[in-house]
This record gives structure tokens, sequence and C-alpha cells, in this order.
């Protein structure tokens, strides 16, 4: 069947239309680089004529909040509507696992904003909520910068691999809508600062990283078990020591292209 993948260019995209067109379906890269553009409906209700499914794990381009609200909010409107116009019967979004109580981050509250259009609209979807990725671990170092050291709370984080987000989301586009939520999650837990030291080690990056229990992800409060999935999650088999030791780990990503980014806060801490 045709999938169309909006975002289909970036890294997890393009690593679905991969493991898409490997089943034998016929995947659809969808990006302003390919003359799909969601926000102004170039090329859109070309790319989505004859589509059975959508698959859409774009971001925005600009993550200050009223930026990144009116991006999904637009981008998801038109979305929903030219999928209705063209038949579409599968709408599938890449979210995050804890979104709906990282309120007080702007990116996460356009995230829920999100979620809100695909719930409201009459066309079958799947929300896949995802934990962090192992390739943003670096940047979760790169914006938690206080003083010159890496403040980050010791909360709990299940994150996996891209390969291993692209496998889930490739097993949803082949499935029946769940209409609702399914969460996606690495194989192991860790505590944040934990993770983010044990990363940056590997990459010889001397920063130092304080155990902050104040410390904000992406500009919201967290607590023990806001970033790991529920007991239900599907969850990948790479873990973080197979990871590291992968070809993908040697250069870290210098940008998180996917809605599963962590972006920096609207709240700025001074240091203490």
């Amino acid at each position: 069947m045709k999938i169309v993948v909006i975002g289909g260019t970036g890294l997890i995209g393009s690593k679905l239309v991969s493991k898409l067109r490997d089943l034998g379906h016929e995947a659809v890269p969808a990006a302003p680089n390919t003359g799909v553009n969601t926000i102004t409906g170039e090329g859109l209700a070309e790319a989505l004529k004859s589509a059975s499914v959508v698959v859409d794990v774009s971001n925005a381009p600009s993550w200050e909040p009223s930026a990144v609200l009116d991006f999904f909010e637009t981008s998801t409107r038109n979305l929903l509507a030219q999928e209705a116009a063209a038949g579409v019967k599968h709408h599938i979004a890449l979210s995050v696992v804890g979104t709906d109580q990282l309120s007080e981050s702007g990116y996460f509250r356009a995230k829920i904003a999100q979620e809100k259009l695909i719930t409201s609209a009459k066309i079958p979807y799947t929300i896949v909520r995802a934990t962090q990725f192992f390739e943003f671990v670096k940047g979760v170092a790169d914006i938690s910068i206080i003083g010159g050291k890496v403040h980050l709370a010791p909360v709990l984080v299940q994150p996996m691999a891209a390969d291993d987000v692209a496998a889930a989301l490739a097993r949803v586009a082949v499935s029946k809508p769940a209409n609702g939520m399914v969460e996606i999650g690495g194989p192991e837990t860790f505590r944040l600062d934990e993770l983010v030291r044990r990363r940056l080690a590997t990459l010889n990056d001397a920063r130092e990283v304080v155990s902050d229990p104040d410390a904000p992800y992406s500009g919201a409060k967290v607590s023990e078990k806001t970033l790991v999935p529920g007991k239900n999650a599907q969850l990948g088999e790479t873990t973080f020591e197979t990871w590291v030791a992968s070809p993908a780990a040697q250069i870290p990503a210098a940008v998180q292209p996917t809605g599963t980014a962590v972006v920096s806060g609207d709240k700025k801490r001074k240091a203490s």
C-alpha cells in the first residue's frame, strides 16, 4: 500500500521509508526538499493521492514557543484536511512519552495541541509516544548548561535507538489504527544524569554533569517517572552499549530533527 511519511528525509523518516520499502510498500518521503510543504500546502494533495496511511514525523524549524505551536497546529490541520479529501485510512504521529505531563514547556504544549487535533478529527489514528533517542543524549547536555556545568535531574529515562523507533513506526503503519496512544521505549532504564555522564565519557567530553533535582527538562519540571513509558510499552532491542559501539554513535547529532527532540526550555535558571 502507499504510505506517505511526512518528514520522510530526516533521521527517523528516512529510516522508516527504507523499512517500509523493504516490506514491499510504496513509501513516499514528503518534506520541503521533496516538494511537499505542510505549512503552505504545496505538493500535499498530490503526495497524498491514493495514500492509505500517513505517518507524521516532522518537526518545527523553530522551537520558540509561539512558533512551534503555530507549526504543529497549522501543519496538522492542513494534513488532516488533505487526508480527509484523499480518503486516507490511518493517520500516525510521532510524539513523546510524558507529553501530557510537560505542559510547562512551550514545545510540549505544542505537542499537546497536535495530539488534540488528531484525536478530535474523524480520521482513524495512532499516536506513537517515544522515549528520548540515544542519538540526542548529547543534545540534552548541550541545552542543560548552568554556570558551565550540565545540570540534570536524576529522574528515570528509558532511551532507545532511532532504528528501533523507525521499526516500531513501521509496525504501526501496517497495523490497524489504535485510535489511541502507543508507547515505545528502550530495553533499559537509566538515571538521566548518569546516562548523559556515560555518553559524554564515550565522546571524551569533559563537561561535568551535576545531579540537580530541580533541573528542568525542556523547561518543565519532571518527576521520577515522567519520562519512562508504562507497562504496556513496546520495547526496542538495542541496548546503550550496543548502540555506543555502532557507527550511529560516532558522530553526535548536531540538531534534533524529530518530534521527540528535547528542546531548550522556556525558563532559564541562574547558576547557584
